[in-house]
């Protein structure tokens, strides 16, 4: 590690590259910098590594995407070496198997842990960035990567005395490696997004009251999760590549298929059978039923219908099922996957408590007001969700050319060149950022794509002795448009969802994410091919 000598008092240290964030994104990226002889660190906030799996600890924290999809592609012995034991894995094991990866790599050894990137300024004369730590001193790089992962800095809502509560208040995505006690005790579920969904059947079971407060009613399908035997290990290793390419051709990156039919051009009949069946199956892969159910807001309709009539058959009591019914159009907000959170509303020790009803009015000390009524607590849960695709970014203080704030420059929303590079800020890439499809498809898989595209980039321009590299105002503006015309086509725009910012007050609204995975990969690809078009890039001669 070079001491390239002090600022300001303090010690600056130099890198080829700076990483800020060990989850799956920033250990591959790691992995990839080794390769090229660079000098890299990674910066990571918390003690160890995972990322989303190393925060969100939570009962009932589980992946939506098949464990055997939801991992790394670019090493074979792993795939080989690790058994997944369940279909859709737990976040104890997600996590075993990042640790087990970094350990297998060597990683560790170049990840500060426990520390934070507070700011980042890029100094133009030398062309290169100056990163400012929680731990003090600097680290002088010419390139930074930001894999700060789009859900991972938590929306905390603003409710009145949520201060003055005596009891535990936790977010889950800020969960206690000790975990909460519930057992006999009063708690509040606060959130119906995936969290929510995922969490509260699982306190429900040792809680002694439970309530779920449902401001907006989601809809969810089936895991049907469940331990994989032998066989299906055997099986699925051996198919492996088989698994990755038909990932890649899906717009969500996961290998389930999608029907090729409407679902308006089949008989009710037909296409009862065939929700059926997906249903049966379990997981996101109902949302693949037929191929219009994005596109078409009648056909969505069909399926949407078909999730309402599985929550009526499934809750007993009727008014409480009346309750949980959506009224949105089928995943416009993101789809959620259960292991039992309808029929835990089944359960004597759960009662639903419904925000459009009876608003969340404060908290006091020993509980909520909900419709002027006291409910007494011992335990709050914050499924909130989180400030996604963009939170974890501006929480950094991040400077481009002369000295433009990154919160000025994406004041009206969010603008980057393919999620990657942003006008104004040379030589720095996110990995899944907005314009990117973050959150529409299997992060891992996205992950490794973003990657691979910037250590190429890297690698481009040392053989080309490019000095800077720098998205152009007007290919941003272009992409920008291009998102959201192809957001357009689809059914996303029609519902305040954190897709558009709508979670978070305050946050402009914005569609960020891209649609279309294969799509997405196919024009970055293109770029890369064709020599960047849309990257400003100067070589060491012109910028002397």
């Amino acid at each position: 590690m070079v001491v390239q000598g002090k600022q300001g008092g303090e010690a600056t240290e130099a890198f080829d590259v700076v990483v800020v964030g060990a989850g799956f994104a920033g250990l591959y990226m790691l992995c990839r910098l080794r390769k090229l002889g660079l000098k890299a660190v990674v910066i990571e906030a918390g003690d160890g590594v995972g990322g989303t799996w190393y925060w969100n600890r939570y009962p009932g924290a589980r992946c939506d995407v098949p464990s055997f999809e939801y991992s790394y592609s670019f090493d074979p012995e792993i795939e080989q070496e690790w058994n997944w034991t369940e279909r859709y894995a737990a976040q104890p094991e997600i996590l075993a198997y990042i640790e087990h990866v970094a350990e297998r790599h060597d990683l560790l050894r170049d990840i500060r842990f426990s520390t934070r990137v507070t700011a980042a300024a890029y100094d133009e004369p030398t062309g290169r960035w100056m990163v400012e730590t929680s731990m003090g001193g600097r680290l002088d790089c010419r390139h930074l990567v930001l894999a700060v992962g789009p859900l991972s800095s938590p929306a905390i809502p603003k409710i009145e005395g949520l201060n003055e509560f005596a009891g535990d208040v936790v977010h889950t995505g800020r969960w206690p490696k000790e975990g909460i006690d519930v057992r006999g005790r009063r708690v509040a579920v606060i959130g119906t997004g995936s969290s929510g969904i995922q969490v509260a059947p699982e306190l429900a079971k040792q809680a002694g009251r439970l309530y779920l407060l449902q401001r907006t009613p989601a809809y969810s399908v089936p895991s049907r999760n469940r331990p994989l035997t032998e066989a299906e290990v055997a099986d699925l290793k051996a198919r492996y590549p088989a698994i990755r390419a038909r990932a890649q051709a899906n717009r969500s990156a996961i290998s389930f298929e999608v029907g090729e039919q409407g679902a308006l051009e089949v008989d009710e009949a037909t296409r009862r059978a065939i929700y059926e069946q997906r249903w049966r199956d379990g997981g996101l892969a109902f949302a693949g039923a037929f191929s219009d159910i994005f596109e078409d807001v009648e056909a969505n309709g069909t399926a949407g219908a078909f999730v309402r009539e599985k929550i009526l058959e499934t809750v007993r009591d009727p008014e409480t099922g009346r309750k949980l019914l959506p009224d949105t159009l089928i995943g416009c907000k993101r789809l959620c996957v259960d292991n039992g959170y309808f029929e835990m509303f089944n359960r004597d020790n759960v009662e639903l408590v419904d925000l459009r009803e009876r608003p969340l009015e404060r908290v006091t000390t020993n509980g909520l007001v909900v419709g002027g009524e006291d409910i007494p607590l011992d335990a709050i849960v914050l499924a909130t969700g989180f400030d996604a695709i963009t939170g974890a970014h501006l929480r950094i203080d991040i400077r481009g050319r002369g000295g433009q704030n990154l919160k000025d420059k994406w004041r009206d929303g969010p603008k980057t060149y393919l999620g990657i590079g942003i006008a104004g800020f040379p030589n720095m890439f996110l990995v899944s950022g907005p314009g990117s499809p973050a959150g529409l498809a299997n992060m891992v898989t996205l992950g490794e794509q973003n990657v691979d595209w910037i250590a190429h980039c890297m690698a481009t321009l040392d053989t080309r002795g490019i000095r800077e590299i720098e998205a152009e105002p007007q290919a941003e503006d272009e992409w920008v448009a291009h998102v959201n015309a192809v957001a357009d086509t689809s059914i996303y725009p029609l519902a305040n969802s954190w897709y558009i910012g709508a979670n978070v007050p305050g946050k402009p609204r914005v569609f960020m994410p891209y649609l279309d995975y294969p799509a997405y990969k196919a024009r970055c690809q293109q770029v890369a091919d064709s020599g960047f078009p849309g990257f400003r890039l100067v070589a060491d001669h012109q910028a002397a």
